[in-house]
């Protein structure tokens, strides 16, 4: 992905993408962004839990080894392409599946974005829209802002970046769960199933 400046006679299209809270390419880059140590192992980790098709998006947070904490999947609705409504989205989502951190002095754990949408893997305004409103929901919701990933026909691909890989794609079946991801917690029930679920889990 090449990034530059914009010549002069697109001022009217950025104050456009300005007035629907976009965030162009080259603003993403320079954000700081944290970079994931194994994006195919988090990609592979969300689509075998969330078996997203286009149109659905799965928002997740991880703490700092990379390992899921909570995550969540919905669709999006027919609608001009918004940052501040995918804001909100997102940030009822987050609100839904785990606290927030607002009373950190310095966010630990990083949300990231996964889009699964038609088109190739190019950046798009719909793009755009969904780095705005990732950013700021993280900000309201004590989070560090991470990765934006798309999934297309092509393969996934982490914007901003340049990384990516053709599997999984929009298309394929789910693989099983990556590493990165914390294992189930057992049912907290008492009695002997209870305690037949701590000996087998013992004995692994």
């Amino acid at each position: 992905m090449t990034f530059g400046f914009a010549p002069a006679s697109a001022a009217a299209s950025t104050s456009a993408v300005s007035a629907n809270r976009l965030l162009e390419p080259a603003e993403w880059a320079a954000a700081g962004i944290p970079l994931l140590r194994n994006p195919r192992d988090v990609v592979s980790g969300l689509h075998a839990r969330h078996h997203p098709k286009p149109t659905t998006a799965v928002v997740a947070v991880l703490d700092p080894d990379e390992r899921l904490r909570a995550s969540a999947s919905f669709v999006r609705r027919p609608a001009p392409a918004d940052g501040w409504m995918f804001r909100n989205v997102l940030l009822a989502q987050l609100r839904r599946v785990i606290p927030h951190d607002l009373r950190r002095r310095t966010p630990v754990r990083t949300a990231v974005l996964l889009y699964c949408r038609e088109g190739d893997a190019r950046w798009t305004e719909e793009d755009g829209a969904w780095m705005w409103g990732l950013r700021d929901a993280c900000t309201l919701h004590g989070l560090r802002c991470g990765a934006y990933i798309t999934l297309t026909r092509d393969g996934w691909q982490v914007l901003g970046e340049g990384r990516g890989g053709r599997r999984p794609h929009s298309a394929s079946e789910p693989e099983p769960f990556g590493m990165s991801e914390a294992p189930p917690p057992l049912p907290r029930t008492g009695g002997a199933a209870s305690e037949i679920l701590r000996r087998a889990a013992a004995a692994r």
